[in-house]
């Protein structure tokens, strides 16, 4: 059963490390954040860097390693969308 139970974290670590995967290449390559929520970003980066110190407490790798890399996604995501949203408040010339 514990090996079971450690696979089932593996598969649900690696699955919701991997879930912006997809959004974040697509806005690095179009940059197009319209329709992306700035207020969304922010509050699942610090649910995830919460994950990561949690894991740090509990001393779990898995806890660490997955959100970890979740973040990173979401944290790519985070900083395109406030870079556009800064330039689009820039009066042109």
């Amino acid at each position: 059963m514990h090996i079971f139970g450690e696979l089932l974290g593996y598969i649900a670590g690696i699955c919701t490390a991997i879930v912006f995967l997809p959004q974040s290449i697509e806005t690095v390559k179009t940059k197009n954040v319209q329709g992306l929520s700035l207020s969304t970003y922010i509050i699942y980066a610090i649910g995830m860097l919460s994950w990561i110190l949690y894991g740090i407490y509990l001393n779990s790798i898995q806890m660490m390693i997955f959100n970890s890399i979740s973040l990173v996604f979401a944290l790519i995501i985070l900083y395109i969308i406030i870079k556009n949203k800064n330039q689009q408040k820039t009066p042109l010339k």
